[in-house]
């Protein structure tokens, strides 16, 4: 199930919010309720996948006790804690890596003319590289002594289960939410608040990403694009990847509002960014967080020189590379997005921008726009084939003939909204401090824009029938 369909809409989503609110608000009783609602959200999937994620859940959970009772920092906690990273990294290094394992593999033994191995492919469970992460994070959390291990399986399976950021993230912290598992804030303003941030969401991904999407696929698919279709579809896949991932998550977050969760942004005006070490701290921010406090801290961070800073920071991108899947371009985008910032660093371009310079933003949005390329490229030549009509300039007389027939004034109307989103988005950010009118004179202009376009997206997602997020894939 996801959000952007007519099941959620208006069948789960709607009788979710009545069974919460009519369940009492005392002892933890509306977290049983999530906890169900969040596993029928997941097994309307597969049921098989479902016992795998409870069986996940469960042994996180005694682990975290186990490191509990141990104590904070002691030996015995220590072993609790590898065991625990070891296995989950195992479940997922499984689903994930085994099918392009043993493509390699017998691309490998192929090559050498031995017979490949045969294996069934392994299909992979949706979300499992965020519910994982969230467990290890977890029981690192008690380890360290930043986060109490829970007493209530409940709490910590609604955590993990938390069907808002269940199978395209956020990625969550436990000690973040552990305090709203016992009390949180329900009333009508933030119910409303929740659900304006989830319309926006819905209209960002069924409005703008689903119309650009059929351009995007089609330019990567053309074999012999020229250069103005490989930047066209360049910049589609930009304006797609953004306005489906960040919908998604202004949706995560509005549904968290609506049930009395407050949890973090996850986007903060990415493409008004100067370099690409601000655009990290602005995209996917948990999980740019939890790269840095679980794999790039433990490294050594910046502790020991300028070299092994460097090392870090490239390591730490290319198994964020890993992390997003199993091919060979995440892994060549992941050590690009290293090597970039490794470049930075030497030149001395770090931190969030104070002021806005033209020339580096431009610079910094084509970086982001090419590296996008490989990461959406179904193969290392496919995204090669990319690259040469890009910069090789192929057939720079314009558009090709195919490129033309598939180019609707719907979707170029819908990259100029992109381009005025994203000036917007950086208007707020360094242009003049103005004085804003009320909270109520602002819900009432931004509900006049945003109720027409909401019940215009039902009507698109009805006809198209379905609508999936990217980040599904990951």
């Amino acid at each position: 199930m996801v959000f952007s369909s007519n099941v959620f809409l208006l069948l789960f989503l709607p009788l979710f919010l009545s069974i919460y609110y009519l369940t009492p608000n005392k002892r933890r009783l509306r977290n049983y309720a999530i906890l169900a609602g969040s596993y029928f959200f997941y097994g309307w999937w597969r049921l098989d996948f479902l016992v795998l994620f409870a069986v996940v859940t469960i042994f996180n959970y005694f682990i975290g006790a186990a490191i509990g009772s141990a104590g904070v920092g002691q030996l015995r906690a220590l072993r609790w804690t590898k065991l625990g990273v070891v296995v989950n990294l195992a479940v997922l290094g499984y689903f994930k890596y085994a099918n392009f394992g043993v493509s390699s593999f017998n691309d490998l033994v192929t090559s050498l003319g031995f017979e490949p191995f045969a294996m069934t492919a392994v299909l992979l469970p949706i979300g499992i590289s965020f519910y994982i992460f969230e467990s290890i994070s977890y029981i690192v959390d008690v380890y360290r002594g930043d986060a109490q291990a829970t007493k209530h399986p409940v709490d910590f399976a609604t955590f993990v289960s938390l069907f808002p950021h269940l199978i395209a993230g956020p990625i969550f912290r436990y000690k973040d939410l552990a305090d709203q598992f016992e009390q949180r804030e329900h009333s009508v303003e933030l119910f409303g608040r929740g659900a304006t941030r989830f319309m926006q969401g819905f209209v960002k991904k069924v409005i703008v990403a689903d119309t650009v999407a059929p351009l995007a696929d089609y330019c990567f698919s053309l074999t012999n694009p020229s250069t103005a279709d490989a930047w066209l579809g360049t910049f589609a896949y930009t304006v797609q990847l953004y306005f489906d991932f960040s919908g998604y998550s202004d949706m995560a977050i509005g549904l968290g509002l609506m049930i009395g969760f407050r949890f973090m942004e996850n986007f903060r005006a990415p493409y008004i960014s100067q370099s690409i070490t601000e655009f990290w701290r602005r995209w996917h921010i948990s999980l740019s967080s939890w790269l840095r406090d679980y794999l790039y801290i433990p490294l050594g961070g910046n502790r020991n020189g300028s070299m092994a800073t460097h090392r870090n920071v490239v390591i730490t991108f290319f198994l964020g590379g890993v992390w997003h899947g199993a091919n060979w371009t995440f892994l060549f985008w992941g050590a690009l997005q290293g090597f970039m910032i490794f470049v930075e660093r030497i030149l001395g371009i770090s931190g969030t921008a104070k002021r806005f310079r033209p020339f580096r933003w431009l610079i910094t949005l084509v970086l982001v726009m090419v590296s996008w390329t490989v990461f959406r490229a179904a193969s290392i030549d496919d995204a090669w084939r990319m690259y040469q009509a890009m910069f090789f300039l192929k057939n720079i007389g314009g558009f090709s003939d195919p490129m033309l027939t598939k180019i609707s004034g719907l979707q170029i109307c819908m990259l100029l909204v992109a381009i005025l989103f994203v000036l917007i988005e950086g208007l707020r950010e360094f242009g003049p401090r103005v004085k804003m009118p009320s909270e109520r004179i602002r819900m009432t202009c931004v509900l006049g824009v945003l109720l027409p376009l909401f019940f215009l997206s039902i009507m698109k997602l009805s006809a198209q029938g379905y609508s999936a997020f990217l980040y599904f894939q990951f």
